[in-house]
């Protein structure tokens, strides 16, 4: 009640504390050098893939009302407005699985209505992110969002294994369906026979596996036993965007007899192509929703401005765990009002809106953190000590790793692995 009755008090306070710290960002960002590079092309890829599977599923979901074009155009206009005024540019935003979901439901629900059908799904969805942004924007002037103080790091913990079952789970609809021949299309084609349809499902789980494996495999190539030290850490900072590149040109590595379309590839229209305009206009469909379905969208409304408010704030906080020892103050309550205008800008451009998504968010504090080590030697006699020690007391854990790494033999800098 206390917060009810200082409107605003938070976003002040959020904008002065991005404010004090918004120009050394910048200068800070643009004077790191090639270095930024790695965590850049890392990011890219791993906000990008789930984007562009989401997409894929939206567009099998809905009929081709929404696809890849979409998603990532909605990620793309979120995350640079975002970067620019975003209280948490640490954040990384995008249409999550939540928002698949939901978007699903609201076009079942419009298809089955005449009033809606398939052609007014976008205005009537444009109508719930316009309520979903008020209600957004209501929270942030209401500090609705210092109840995220009371959420434990196990709340988040477990909201991200959500996204992670999520995640999963559509990974392993997508290979299946592989096997599968997809929605109004003819079986007479030759590339939907058995035999290829058996082919494309097989080169689907090869390829998938092999992206996994090796991806996980060079983030972990500091610690391996061969090859030059230089070597390991350029394969440790861009081996994910090499390894999606070198499996995407297998998948092109195919033998002429092989009919065209196996395997299968997403289609994504450019976005001024006759399939895809109709999304900027939007709007102009708007007007034609009947006043009843516009109060009505009211309702899936408040269930998504709860979800965006939750999952927003969660990947902010876990963005800034303890352990990644952030100086500049966070900044919940701008970032939820910042987050109710990119919504709205979604919704009347006809785009799913994006928000702060797991476990992205936390991957890219993670890849951009830097554990400055200092080697102390402490001589007493015959007894002599090395220790690297990571600056900020917060990583008491490592440094008592760093202790047996050095008794173990190994006194350099290359200990530590991100």
């Amino acid at each position: 009640m206390e917060n009810m009755k200082s409107p605003f008090k938070g976003i002040i306070k959020d904008a002065r504390g991005r404010t004090a710290c918004y120009k050394d960002d910048w200068v800070s960002g643009l004077c790191s050098g090639l270095r930024i590079l790695a965590p850049t092309f890392y990011i890219f890829f791993a906000s990008a893939l789930p984007v562009i599977a989401f997409g894929e599923q939206l567009s099998r979901d809905t009929d081709g009302s929404l696809s890849t074009v979409e998603t990532l155009a909605s990620t793309a206009i979120c995350g640079i407005i975002h970067s620019i005024l975003g209280g948490q540019p640490l954040l990384i935003l995008g249409v999550a699985e939540p928002t698949v979901i939901m978007y699903t439901y609201l076009y079942n629900f419009s298809k089955g209505r005449e009033e809606l059908g398939q052609k007014l799904f976008l205005a009537w969805a444009g109508w719930v992110c316009v309520w979903t942004a008020l209600l957004l924007v209501l929270l942030a002037i209401f500090n609705a969002a210092t109840i995220i103080s009371k959420f434990t790091r196990i709340a988040g913990e477990l909201f991200g294994m959500l996204i992670s079952v999520l995640f999963i789970q559509e990974a392993v609809r997508g290979v299946i369906s592989e096997f599968n021949i997809p929605k109004n299309e003819s079986s007479k084609l030759e590339k939907y026979q058995f035999q290829w349809r058996y082919a494309n499902g097989l080169l689907s789980v090869i390829f998938s596996l092999g992206v996994l494996f090796t991806a996980l495999k060079s983030r972990r190539a500091r610690s391996w036993r061969y090859g030059t030290v230089w070597l390991r850490g350029f394969i440790a900072d861009y081996g994910v965007p090499l390894m999606v590149l070198l499996w995407t040109a297998l998948s092109y590595a195919t033998p002429n007899e092989v009919p065209s379309g196996v395997p299968r590839r997403v289609h994504v229209p450019l976005l001024w192509d006759a399939e895809t305009v109709y999304h900027w206009t939007v709007i102009k469909d708007m007007g034609k929703v009947p006043l009843t379905y516009i109060f009505a969208a009211f309702i899936p409304a408040v269930m998504i401005a709860g979800l965006y408010f939750f999952d927003h704030s969660v990947a902010s906080q876990m963005a800034q765990q303890k352990e990644f020892n952030l100086k500049n103050p966070s900044s919940y309550h701008y970032d939820v009002l910042l987050l109710g205008f990119m919504t709205l800008i979604c919704g009347l451009l006809g785009l799913p809106p994006s928000n702060g998504v797991l476990p992205q968010s936390p991957m890219h504090t993670k890849s951009l953190a830097v554990l400055k080590s200092q080697l102390i030697r402490k001589e007493n006699g015959k007894e002599r000590e090395g220790m690297h020690r990571p600056k900020g007391e917060q990583l008491g854990n490592l440094w008592k790793n760093a202790c047996c790494v050095y008794r173990n033999g190994c006194a350099c800098t290359r200990c530590f692995s991100k």
